[in-house]
C-alpha cells in the first residue's frame, strides 16, 4: 500500500472501530440504567423505567443509526467522505460526553439520538472513501473489516474492565474523548479521496474524478423503485431479519444473564490473597464486584471475529443463498435452545454462546455478497444504503421488541420470537436459492 492508501485506511479503520465500540457498549449500560433510574421525566408527566421503555430509548439511537444511511449515502457524494467522517467522529464523541453527564434517562435518550445521527453517515462515507481513494482496495477493505470487528469485541471488553473500577458515567466520558481527538485528525489528515479513480473512472467520466450520485428526489425514487422491483426485495427482507435478530439478542443479553446460575457477582477483592487484604486493611466482600455477564457478552462478540472470517470464506465456496438459509437455520435452533441450555449450567451455555456469537456474524458477509449479486452495478451504492437501512434501521426495532416481550412475558417467549425471525430468514434464503437454480 502507498502512503495515500495507508492514510485513508488508517482513518477509516479508526472510525469504523469507534462506531462499533460505541454501538456495542450501550447494552452494558442498559443493565445499570435499569437499576439506577426510576422514571423518565417528560415535562408534565413521567414514565417508569422498565425493559420496555429502555428498549424504546435504545431503539431511538440504533434506529437513527440505520435510517441515516440512505441520506448519508447521498450526502457523501455532495460534501466528500473526509468531512462526513470528521463530523461523524465529533458527533459520536460529544454524544458520549453528554451521556457521561446525563442526570436522567431523558438526557440519556438525547445522547443516544445524537450518537445515532452522527454514526449513521459512517458506513456510506467510509466505504465510499476506501473504494474511491485506496488503490489496494481489497487490502484496505480487509483492514477496515478487522477494525470494525475489533471494535465490536474489544470495545465492550475495555468498557467492562473500566466498569470494574469506575462508574458508567466516567466510562462514557473516557470513551468519548478519543473520538473528539480523532475528528480533529480527520479534518487535517493529508490524502487524496479519489486517487483510485483518477485514471480509470475519471477518464470514462470526462475528466471528473467522481460522479455526483443521485441528483434529485425524482431520480432517487425512480432508482429505488427499479431496485425494489427485482429480487433485491427478498434480500432486503433477509437483512431486516438479520438486524432484528441481532438487536433482539444483544440489547438485553447482559441483563438476561445476570440472574442465571454461575453469573453471581464476585467481590473483586476475592481475587486478592488474604495476606494482601489484611496488610491493606481491606475487608472481604467490600468494594466493587466483578459482573460475569459482562465478560460473557464481550467474549461472545469477540468470537464474532471468527464468524465474520468464516462467513467470508464460505461466501467464496458455496452459493450465498444456501449459505444464508443454513446460517439462519442454525440461528433459529440456537434461539430455541438458549433458555433450556442456560438452565443446564455455565459450561453448556458458554458453548452455545460461542456458536451464537459466530453465527451472528457469519451471515453478514453472506448477505453483503448477496446484495452485490442481486443488484445492478449502477445502483450498488443505493443498494447498500437500503441494506444498512434494513440492518440498522428496521433492525433497531429488535430492541423494542425484546424490551416489550420481557416486560410482559419472559426470556422463553423472547427467544422463540427470535427463532421465528431467523426461520423467516432461512425460508427466504431457500426461495432465493430456488430462483437462482
Amino acid at each position: 500500500m502507498n502512503s495515500n492508501d495507508r492514510a485513508i485506511t488508517a482513518l477509516a479503520s479508526l472510525a469504523h472501530g469507534a462506531v462499533h465500540t460505541y454501538e456495542m457498549t450501550v447494552p452494558l449500560f442498559v443493565v445499570v440504567w435499569l437499576t439506577e433510574f426510576d422514571a423518565i421525566p417528560l415535562g408534565v408527566a413521567s414514565v417508569d423505567v422498565t425493559t420496555a421503555t429502555v428498549g424504546v430509548v435504545v431503539t431511538l439511537g440504533y434506529g437513527l443509526f440505520g435510517l441515516g444511511a440512505l441520506p448519508g449515502g447521498v450526502l457523501v457524494d455532495r460534501v466528500g467522505s473526509r468531512r462526513l467522517i470528521s463530523a461523524c467522529l465529533l458527533g459520536m464523541g460529544l454524544s458520549y460526553v453528554l451521556l457521561g453527564l446525563a442526570p436522567n434517562m431523558l438526557v440519556v435518550a438525547a445522547a443516544l439520538v445524537l450518537w445515532g445521527i452522527a454514526a449513521s453517515v459512517y458506513h456510506p462515507a467510509g466505504l465510499s472513501l476506501i473504494s474511491k481513494g485506496v488503490e489496494e482496495r481489497g487490502t484496505g477493505l480487509a483492514y477496515h473489516g478487522i477494525a470494525g470487528n475489533l471494535g465490536i469485541g474489544l470495545g465492550p471488553l475495555a468498557a467492562t474492565v473500566m466498569l470494574l473500577f469506575v462508574e458508567w458515567r466516567t466510562v462514557a466520558l473516557v470513551l468519548g474523548a478519543p473520538a473528539v481527538l480523532a475528528a480533529a485528525y480527520a479534518a487535517r489528515a493529508d490524502f487524496d479521496e479519489t486517487a483510485a479513480v483518477a485514471e480509470s473512472e475519471a477518464a470514462a467520466d470526462g475528466g471528473s474524478k467522481a460522479t455526483s450520485g443521485v441528483d434529485d428526489l425524482g431520480e432517487f425514487l425512480a432508482e429505488s423503485r427499479r431496485l425494489l422491483a427485482g429480487g433485491f426485495v427478498l434480500v432486503f427482507v433477509v437483512v431486516m431479519c438479520s438486524g432484528l435478530y441481532y438487536r433482539g439478542v444483544l440489547t438485553f443479553l447482559p441483563e438476561l444473564l445476570r440472574g442465571l446460575p454461575g453469573f453471581d457477582p464476585i467481590p473483586a477483592d476475592a481475587l486478592v490473597p488474604e495476606s494482601v487484604r489484611s496488610a491493606l486493611g481491606v475487608e472481604s466482600g467490600a468494594g466493587r464486584r466483578i459482573e460475569p455477564q459482562r465478560y460473557f457478552y464481550s467474549g461472545l462478540l469477540l468470537v464474532g471475529v471468527v464468524g465474520q472470517y468464516a462467513g467470508g470464506k464460505l461466501t467464496d465456496r458455496i452459493p450465498v443463498e444456501y449459505g444464508l438459509a443454513g446460517s439462519f437455520g442454525v440461528l433459529a435452533v440456537l434461539a430455541v435452545l438458549f433458555v433450556p441450555v442456560s438452565e443446564a449450567g455455565l459450561g453448556p451455555l458458554m458453548v452455545l454462546g460461542a456458536l451464537l456469537g459466530a453465527f451472528l456474524f457469519v451471515v453478514q458477509p453472506m448477505y453483503q455478497a448477496t446484495v452485490a449479486e442481486y443488484t445492478p452495478s449502477g445502483t450498488r451504492g443505493l443498494s447498500y444504503g437500503f441494506t444498512y437501512l434494513g440492518v440498522f434501521g428496521v433492525g433497531a426495532l429488535g430492541g423494542t421488541i425484546a424490551g416489550g416481550i420481557l416486560a410482559v412475558a419472559d426470556a422463553t417467549v423472547l427467544f422463540l420470537t427470535l427463532a421465528g425471525i431467523a426461520a423467516v430468514g432461512s425460508l427466504i434464503g431457500l426461495v432465493l436459492a430456488h430462483r437462482a437454480d
